[in-house]
């Protein structure tokens, strides 16, 4: 949950995303080219105390495979969008890694982390649209 709690100590920027917006559609791209599995986006704009406007949460099997995944998601998103990290984390452990980009939040977890932390069932009340 320490992922989490590093969300609230700043501000989301005034442009408002969709779902077809250039990050959102790079970020999910660069998951999929390294096999990412059970992609969700959650589209918390509706939601008043939602920390961004999209959460894209994703499972990988290994660790080797959850650092693939967030590092492609940045080299990307940089390359394509031309945008950095606000933040990022769990890198350590790679049980969960944490990719703040305000608007837009990717969680890269392994599937017993994924399983524990229920980020679906905490934001249940958001739109999410699964990607294949």
């Amino acid at each position: 949950m320490e992922q989490l709690s590093s969300l609230t100590n700043r501000k989301k920027k005034t442009t408002r995303l969709t779902r077809n917006s250039k990050i959102i559609k790079t970020i999910i791209a660069a998951i999929q080219e390294k096999k990412g599995e059970h992609v969700l986006s959650l589209d918390l704009r509706k939601i008043k105390e939602a920390v961004a406007d999209f959460f894209i949460v994703c499972e990988a099997s290994s660790q080797p495979q959850v650092r693939a995944i967030a590092d492609n998601v940045v080299d990307k998103v940089k390359e394509k969008c031309s945008e950095a990290p606000y933040h990022h984390e769990g890198y350590q452990k790679l049980h969960w890694v944490l990719i703040d980009y305000v608007n837009v939040v990717v969680h890269v977890m392994q599937p017993e982390t994924r399983k524990f932390y229920k980020l679906e069932e905490m934001w249940s009340d958001a739109d999410g649209e699964e990607h294949k």
